[in-house]
């Protein structure tokens, strides 16, 4: 005794609806990719490309109420711009924070800078650098 098969034959009546939710799915998924691909491609180009002033911190020192931050600043010519750094205590609490201004035609800036704090601070972090 044998079972008969409930298949259709292959190639005879065109594609089945599972293929061709397949291929639907291909192709949606394709250009959701391609898409995602450009969303990430643009944000990295603004983010890159369109940022004029950029830091560094280096290392840092510190002291009973202040802290010395050693930055590496690196700019396009022209642009004038501040970075901000701020100190936190050991338990967490921020104790200074401050802007220092870079100006000038000078497109890396090596400088140490003193962050006066209202306590002992065990921390030095720069928070960014944006162009104004």
């Amino acid at each position: 005794m044998s079972t008969a098969s409930t298949r259709t034959p292959q190639g005879r009546y065109g594609r089945s609806s599972d293929e061709q939710a397949d291929r639907t799915l291909k192709i949606v998924g394709a250009v959701l990719g391609a898409l995602l691909l450009a969303l990430i491609g643009w944000f990295g180009y603004h983010y890159v490309g369109q940022n004029k002033i950029s830091g560094e911190l280096i290392g840092f020192e510190l002291a009973e109420d202040s802290v010395q931050a050693h930055l590496e600043v690196r700019k396009d010519a022209g642009v004038t711009g501040y970075c901000t750094v701020r100190s936190q205590a050991e338990d967490g609490d921020e104790v200074g924070r401050a802007d220092f201004r870079f100006d000038g035609d000078d497109t890396r800036i090596d400088k140490v800078v003193t962050l006066r704090t209202k306590a002992a601070g065990t921390t030095a972090e720069l928070l960014g650098c944006h162009p104004e």
